[in-house]
Order: structure tokens, then C-alpha cells, then sequence
């Protein structure tokens, strides 16, 4: 679709600058006659002063003007064919330039839909088949159908979690959707998202250790919060029960940093460079946690909408540290 679109477009460019160029070449050629004409009948005057008046034999030198005006049409003939060549590679490498951004976005809309169809198939499928057994059960018990349920209750709330993540993720998307900034205080970020993952922390008796001074700066305080608060569930996720978690900050002239250290498994080095892709797990993850792989993406997305950066450092079987380094100064 987009091999067809670009060619259409080059042909496009091309028409319009072969129009406009034909266009002032059929300028110049007359102008060029005009010029020639001018040329030979001042050499005829000047001729006619100092030889006196010779009648021509045909007016204006006919043979030198049709001479002129067949190298001038040649000339302008190749100049035209250069600049068709050269528009047409250009304009090629151009409309390839000004379909990308489309094409990388309608390539992302697809992945985005066919990674949310296929997280959403699997507790579908799972509410599916428990409810299907249940009902072909003829000795179906209070007690089971409770168990069941209870079961499918749970998948229902990953799929509310998998719909508000992923519309999260959408509204990131929306080119007038910006965030509303503020001046907040990183105190209050941090206990809000304290608040988020203390259920988590105390059932895995894990201690989060906060180390940050309280700095100002302008931003979303709810996206930040969020933010935080995926760090720090992510942290949890992948710490050994009895271990802790550290918060920092540190400030600059010009920037602030938040970083959530942990002393869990690490990541692999060949996960790195996809550990902000929507949906994605490590094959350790997938098996020790459980998740859609959307939080660090929704965390970037988050990062990038307040001008920052969100950096990670890690060890195998050491932990790892996630750096926000945030502007302070407000957004124009």
C-alpha cells in the first residue's frame, strides 16, 4: 500500500515541478528569440554605419535566428531532462520521507491492535471454559460454582486492568491530549504512590526506603504518581520477599532525577533494548510474575510527555535502578 502510494506521490511532485518548469522554460525560450532578434538587428545597424544600407536578402537573418532558436530548444530540452531525472529521485526519497511517520504510525496501530487482541483472547478464553465446564457439570456444588466464580472474577479484573491500561496508552496518542502542569513537590508524589503499593509490599514483606529529599518541580502530579507507582510495583515484582527497595532523588540546576533501586533478579542484557515495548516480557517474567508487559511502557510514555528521560541500570541477580530525570523548568 505505502510502495503504491509513494510512487503516486513522486509522480505527483513531479508533475507539479515539470508543470512549473516547462512552464518558464517556454518564458525563457521566447525571451531568448526575443533577445537574438534584438542582437541581430543592432549588428545590422552597425553594419549599415560603417558599409552603408545593404538590402537582406530575408529579414532579421531568418537561417541564424531558426540556428539560435533549435540550440536554444535543445538546451532547454536537456535542462528539462536533467531536472526530471533529478526531481524524480527526489521526489521518490521525499515522498518515502513524508510517508514514513505515517506508515511507522498505521504499523504500530496494527501491532498495538493484534498485541490487544491476543492478551485479551486469553482470559476470554479462560472465562470461556470454566463457565462452559460448570454448566455441562450436573453435580455442580454451591461450593464449586463459588470456586468458579471466584476464579472468573479474577479474570475480569485483568481484563479491567488490560482496558485501562491500554486506554491509557491510547490517550498518549491523541495529539491534543497534554498534560495539566503544576508545581508539586516530590513528597507528596512519593507518598501517593507509596499508597498504591503498600498492599503489595507488606504481603511480600518487602521494605521500601525512602531517601529523597523533597524537591520542587512543574508536572502532572496524577502521571507522576502513576509513574512512580509503576516503578515501584515493578521492583516489588521482582524482589525476593524479605529484601527492600530504595527511593532517591537528586537535583540539578536545570533537572530533577527519581530513581527506585531493588536487589532482585535484574534483567538480561538481550531484553534491554525491548523492556519499554508495549506487551513485552522477558522469559523470566512471564513465568515469575504475572502482567501484560504494558507498565514500563505506559512509564515511558509518561516520562516523554514531561520532556524527560527514563534510564535503567542493572545487574544480573543484582537488582535494578530506574532513573526519571525530569526539567524543572515549566513547559512553554
Amino acid at each position: 500500500m505505502f510502495k503504491h502510494a509513494r510512487l503516486k506521490l513522486t509522480l505527483w511532485y513531479l508533475l507539479i515541478l515539470m508543470s512549473v518548469t516547462i512552464f518558464f522554460s517556454l518564458i525563457i525560450h521566447q525571451l531568448f528569440l526575443v533577445q537574438v532578434k534584438s542582437f541581430v538587428k543592432e549588428q545590422r545597424f552597425r553594419i549599415e554605419r560603417r558599409y552603408g544600407f545593404v538590402q537582406p536578402s530575408e529579414p532579421w537573418d531568418v537561417e541564424f535566428i531558426e540556428a539560435a532558436d533549435r540550440r536554444a530548444t535543445l538546451t532547454l530540452l536537456l535542462i528539462n531532462g536533467g531536472i526530471f531525472l533529478v526531481a524524480g529521485s527526489l521526489g521518490y526519497f521525499l515522498a518515502g520521507q513524508t510517508l514514513k511517520p505515517i506508515q511507522i504510525m498505521v504499523d504500530e496501530q496494527n501491532r498495538f491492535v493484534t498485541d490487544s487482541s491476543h492478551e485479551l483472547r486469553t482470559p476470554l478464553t479462560s472465562l470461556k471454559t470454566a463457565t462452559e465446564v460448570a454448566l455441562r457439570d450436573k453435580k455442580l456444588s454451591v461450593a464449586i460454582a463459588r470456586a468458579v466464580l471466584k476464579d472468573n472474577l479474577g479474570d475480569i479484573n485483568r481484563l479491567g486492568t488490560l482496558s485501562s491500561n491500554l486506554l491509557r496508552l491510547a490517550q498518549f496518542s491523541l495529539v491534543d491530549k497534554k498534560p495539566i502542569f503544576s508545581k508539586i513537590s516530590t513528597r507528596k508524589i512519593i507518598q501517593k504512590a507509596l499508597q498504591h503499593v503498600n498492599h503489595l509490599a507488606k504481603s511480600k514483606d518487602i521494605s521500601i526506603i525512602n531517601h529523597a529529599p523533597n524537591y520542587f518541580l512543574f508536572g502532572s502530579e496524577p502521571d507522576l504518581v502513576d509513574l512512580l507507582a509503576i516503578l515501584l510495583d515493578n521492583a516489588l515484582k521482582y524482589s525476593r520477599s524479605g529484601a527492600s527497595i530504595e527511593i532517591d532523588s537528586k537535583k540539578t540546576s536545570t533537572s530533577l532525577s527519581l530513581s527506585v533501586s531493588d536487589h532482585g533478579c535484574g534483567i538480561a542484557e538481550k531484553d534491554l533494548p525491548h523492556l519499554f515495548e508495549r506487551f513485552f516480557r522477558s522469559d523470566q517474567s512471564r513465568t515469575a510474575t504475572d502482567g501484560f508487559g504494558l507498565g514500563l511502557s505506559i512509564a515511558k510514555r509518561i516520562t516523554e510527555a514531561h520532556r524527560g528521560t527514563l534510564k535503567v541500570t542493572t545487574e544480573p541477580n543484582s537488582g535494578s535502578t530506574f532513573v526519571v530525570e525530569l526539567p524543572l523548568s515549566k513547559p512553554v
